[in-house]
């Protein structure tokens, strides 16, 4: 006869980290940064606020930590993308715009970019931190395909300082908008005609 499964205290240590993040990942779409705490997250992970202590040392940490683990990768997956891509400029953007939405702006992830034009003001420190590994790079990324397509002549010449902001608000905008209930936001059957629109009407004014 089988034995009950274990208790989730007693399932390996290595498991644990990755519960606490996705317990944290959870509260702090949910409610926020300040609102969520610790006790909270250690509840919903199934361990003592001790045991949460032995492997983050403060909700900042878990919240950087949270980012490191989900969210910059994605931006290390695009980066890559530009620097292999063979096609054209405007298959690029398609296919950074697609794996960005499927992978972030699609999911609870997404939450994370309301938490934190919500909140940086109250922290300022995490605020320099997400613009540094988030925004900072992405933008970056936005700038080598642009110069890419420059210099191969697939298309015009843009303002790079700028053109990676505009390009990236209205996904930014959609991501907040499907975690403030707000009549901005477009229906799930809407979505993947929403994206296409927004390629085509950006491919349309970027291409030579």
């Amino acid at each position: 006869m089988s034995s009950d499964p274990k208790p989730r205290w007693e399932r390996r240590k290595d498991a644990r980290p990755q519960e606490l993040l996705a317990a944290a990942l959870d509260l702090f779409v949910e409610r926020g940064f300040a609102a969520t705490r610790l006790d909270d997250i250690a509840k919903n992970a199934g361990v003592s606020k001790g045991t949460l202590y032995l492997y983050f040392s403060s909700k900042e940490e878990l919240f950087k930590t949270v980012v490191r683990e989900n969210v910059v990768p994605m931006i290390g997956q695009a980066e890559e993308i530009v620097e292999q891509f063979t096609g054209h400029t405007t298959e690029l953007f398609r296919e950074i715009i697609m794996s960005w939405w499927h992978a972030v702006g699609n999911t609870k992830l997404s939450g994370l970019s309301k938490l934190m034009i919500a909140e940086a003001c109250n922290f300022p420190e995490l605020a320099q931190f997400y613009n540094e590994e988030v925004i900072a790079r992405s933008d970056a990324m936005v700038v080598r395909m642009l110069e890419r397509g420059i210099s191969r002549g697939e298309i015009r010449p843009l303002n790079l300082k700028m053109a990676p902001r505009i390009l990236i608000a209205p996904i930014i905008m959609q991501m907040i908008s499907r975690h403030s209930n707000n009549a901005c936001s477009v229906e799930d059957d809407e979505l993947a005609p929403y994206i296409d629109t927004y390629i085509e009407l950006v491919l349309n004014g970027m291409l030579v």
